[in-house]
């Protein structure tokens, strides 16, 4: 199986989960670059992708990423937000990233606290509409840290058990 391993990364918290993913992967076919790097999806079985929650939702160079997967592959999908675990903003951004594959095999997804910039958050602080918000993106400082990228380790990890045993041959067509 050729796996890839991409992500989308403004601030460096999903560059370490990712090569944190990479890590969790033993297999001698595997690659790790950003998107913007990939140019051929098909030479990929098995592909993790990876981005900041913005705005409740996907990326737009991700969300493009993600519709331009071929049919048939094999896709886990990994995301950073400055919300709880389980928070309406990452959940809300699982949806979409899971609604634009379309035709792939999603093995699972995997949510990881990412550290907001200190500029951003003061700004937020002023936004009525935003500050309940800030307040709890102000506890995702330090994040991901060590316990976090030792859970993305797993995630590679058991995504590619299930992947290998449901798809031998690593393709689901």
């Amino acid at each position: 199986m050729n796996i890839l391993v991409t992500y989308y990364s403004q601030t460096g918290n999903t560059r370490k989960v990712a090569e944190a993913i990479f890590s969790g992967i033993h297999h001698n076919q595997k690659t790790l670059l950003p998107i913007d790097e990939v140019d051929n999806l098909g030479n990929f079985d098995f592909i993790f992708c990876g981005f900041p929650v913005l705005h409740h939702g996907v990326p737009p160079a991700m969300n493009r990423f993600i519709k331009s997967i071929p049919l048939g592959k094999i896709i886990a999908i990994f995301a950073t937000h400055a919300s709880l675990r389980g928070g309406e903003k990452a959940i809300t951004a699982f949806f979409e990233a899971l609604s634009l594959a379309k035709g792939q095999t999603i093995l699972g997804t995997f949510g990881c606290r990412g550290q907001v910039e200190f500029h951003l958050l003061d700004e937020w602080m002023e936004k009525p509409q935003e500050r309940t918000w800030a307040i709890e993106a102000q506890s995702a400082s330090g994040h991901p840290d060590t316990a976090d990228l030792e859970d993305a380790q797993m995630f590679a990890d058991l995504m590619l058990h299930s992947a290998e045993h449901s798809y031998p041959h690593g393709k689901t067509s």
